[in-house]
């Protein structure tokens, strides 16, 4: 094992070859040993290496650098996580440049069922604040992971309203784990060790430059099921991280501010660009997200004994097979007339058997 980590670690350390090359020889060649022992012909032809890429991986040497990198993580008893450990987040596999190698020094399993992540501005206001804390006090009663980055303003905020609500949260960090950044969040760092983590990308020695926090930013993204913008200006570090969001298709909400305010100037861009879903209640984002409390038992009694129409049957099965479905792309597979189609998706959700979603969506209930 010993071994197979410090090939891992070495991978990571070949200039010029990425997150996107390094998962591709993975895939062909299936460990990182396998990569250092490949023949340079067999590495040119993989997909982005070619010849002088090749070279520069037979010419890597530095495997005493890797096994010091090691020794670092046991002496401090960090975690060393590899994409094909069973402790990597499962959903940055399905982004295309997920890293491969990431560190963790926590106690929280970074794969629970549910990941949120909070991003806005470091400057925010009280009105920022108070969404923040109002969002993450009515999450308490989840089953939930929050993800953030450890930065002043909302994350900052995040981070601690997460613990204050015994809620597991975990700082993505832009540089190594021998240091934090900034260093007036010690304090709120070594709470966020009791429950939940720091994690990062980036080995030891690595100084928190400003190309580190878009690298940073796409692990928030990727790492969970929804992203919240709470306030950000049209530019800055919580656009991108939204961007990667819609990108990796993932769930994105914005709390929408006053059009005079510049704090929440982003987040109004991206509700009115139909980028992000516009966040308004916990309650209304948990029912989106399909998360909230299961109906009782005594409607679903009611469900299975109830007599369909051939048309309410019709869009209770097209219903069954998804979560939530917009009612214009119900309306179209169904294939009935506007009148009918209303007639009978107004009585599903008389009957209690069908819910009416924000942003015009149904699903069926349990």
């Amino acid at each position: 094992m010993k071994e197979d980590q410090i090939f891992q670690i070495a991978l990571t350390m070949i200039p010029e070859i990425g997150a996107i090359n390094t998962r591709n020889l993975l895939a062909h060649f299936g460990t990182a040993s396998d990569i250092f022992k490949a023949k340079k012909k067999e590495l040119a032809l993989i997909e982005g290496i070619g010849e002088r890429k090749a070279k520069l991986i037979k010419e890597f040497t530095d495997f005493g650098a890797a096994e010091k990198e090691l020794s670092f993580l046991f002496k401090n008893k960090y975690q060393l996580i590899f994409q094909t450990d069973d402790q990597f987040p499962k959903r940055l596999l399905n982004c295309y440049d997920a890293p491969v190698l990431l560190y963790f020094n926590g106690n929280t399993n970074l794969n629970v069922g549910k990941i949120i992540s909070i991003v806005g501005t470091r400057n925010n206001s009280d009105y920022g604040r108070q969404v923040t804390e109002d969002l993450i006090g009515q999450l308490s009663s989840e089953n939930i992971l929050i993800i953030s980055g450890l930065a002043f303003g909302i994350d900052a905020i995040a981070h601690r309203a997460a613990l204050k609500n015994n809620i597991p949260t975990v700082g993505v960090l832009a540089h190594g784990l021998d240091r934090i950044y900034p260093s007036m969040h010690r304090n709120l760092s070594k709470e966020m060790l009791l429950n939940g983590g720091l994690l990062t990308e980036f080995r030891r020695g690595i100084l928190p430059d400003k190309h580190n926090f878009p690298k940073r930013n796409r692990i928030v993204a990727g790492m969970a099921d929804a992203t919240l913008v709470i306030e950000t200006a049209v530019k800055g570090g919580s656009m991108i991280t939204a961007d990667l969001a819609a990108t990796y298709n993932r769930e994105l909400f914005a709390v929408p501010g006053k059009i005079t305010d510049s704090k929440s100037s982003g987040c109004n861009k991206l509700i009115q660009d139909n980028k992000a879903n516009i966040f308004t209640s916990t309650t209304d984002f948990l029912a989106w997200m399909g998360w909230q409390e299961k109906t009782v038992t005594t409607k679903k009694q009611r469900i299975l004994f109830y007599e369909f129409t051939k048309e309410e049957l019709l869009i209770a099965d097209l219903l069954r097979s998804y979560d939530a479905k917009p009612v214009d792309e119900l309306y179209l597979k169904s294939g009935l007339s506007s009148s009918a189609f209303a007639a009978a998706i107004l009585s599903l959700e008389l009957q209690g058997v069908v819910q009416s979603l924000p942003g015009k969506m149904y699903r069926m209930l349990d």
